[in-house]
């Protein structure tokens, strides 16, 4: 990596990380309107990978679709009570999407594809960032630690994985994990990732969880998450690898200079968010302000 690539890297790392630790502690409309906006972002970045394989979605209904749903995650908390305006947000983008192109296109643009990514594209995206918010939720008065570990603890789990399968797989990666998504990954990056998420959990179950909060979750059960979690983050991260191969592009945008895009840098916690919020809202149901499942 060049020195004014890392440079870049650690400035915005920098500002960033103080003030993601800033916002997820105040939770709430401070921390959802900037799920909004990447959520939004995040899937326009995913239009354009369509875009440059010839299929042409509707940029504002599914950038207002992705808002929609990170919008109701903020405003209604648990998932119980968001489930049905999710439900119904997605369904009117789908009736939207197939009168936009009966208004739109023609035959021969391929509206079927259109429609497709329309809805793919938010659901993934901001169904994903939709998470973050429920599980500030967990725990939804602003300035708590309980709520604000809820969300640290799966982007733990990912970032830190994340960095040792990149930093193992580099040193010792031989055989690849899957040539033709992602050819710099390798078997040994990911086993070490899947090892160093699991350890993190552990870590934060204890420290964080056990030790400082009193949550009632230890090292075995945020250990126990973490193994839940790690393969959700790395599908997450193979699928863009997936879209931004086929589309033929480096990176998904240029939001974050050295990072990417939106989907860069958080492709790998759009699948692990849910399934850290499922996990402990069955694990710890005091935690949930309705009661689960």
């Amino acid at each position: 990596m060049a020195r004014g690539e890392l440079a870049k890297r650690v400035s915005v790392a920098a500002i960033g990380i103080p003030l993601a630790v800033l916002l997820i502690w105040l939770g709430g409309w401070v921390l959802g309107i900037v799920l909004v906006l990447l959520a939004a972002i995040g899937s326009v970045e995913l239009f354009a990978m369509a875009e440059a394989v010839g299929i042409r979605p509707y940029r504002p209904l599914g950038a207002a679709l992705a808002a929609a749903l990170v919008g109701f995650a903020v405003s209604r908390g648990m998932f119980v009570e968001a489930a049905p305006w999710l439900v119904a947000a997605v369904l009117i983008g789908a009736f939207g999407a197939g009168l936009a192109g009966i208004a739109l296109r023609r035959v021969s643009e391929r509206p079927i594809e259109a429609a497709a990514v329309t809805l793919f594209a938010p659901v993934l995206v901001g169904g994903g960032l939709a998470f973050a918010a429920m599980l500030r939720a967990l725990d939804p008065a602003s300035g708590s630690w309980t709520g604000a570990a809820c969300v640290a603890y799966p982007l733990a789990v990912t970032w830190i994985g994340d960095s040792l399968a990149y930093f193992c797989g580099k040193r010792w990666g031989r055989r690849k994990l899957s040539p033709a998504i992602s050819p710099n990954k390798t078997v040994i990056g990911a086993v070490c990732g899947f090892l160093g998420s699991v350890l993190t959990g552990a870590a934060f179950g204890l420290f964080v969880f056990d030790l400082w909060l009193g949550t009632g979750i230890g090292l075995t059960l945020a250990a126990a998450g973490a193994v839940l979690i790690a393969p959700a983050a790395q599908a997450g991260d193979l699928v863009e690898s997936l879209f931004k191969r086929e589309a033929g592009m480096k990176d998904s945008g240029r939001l974050f200079p050295g990072h990417g895009g939106v989907l860069d840098r958080f492709d790998a916690i759009l699948l692990a968010l849910p399934v850290a919020y499922f996990y402990l809202a069955a694990v710890v149901p005091r935690l949930t302000a309705v009661s689960w499942p």
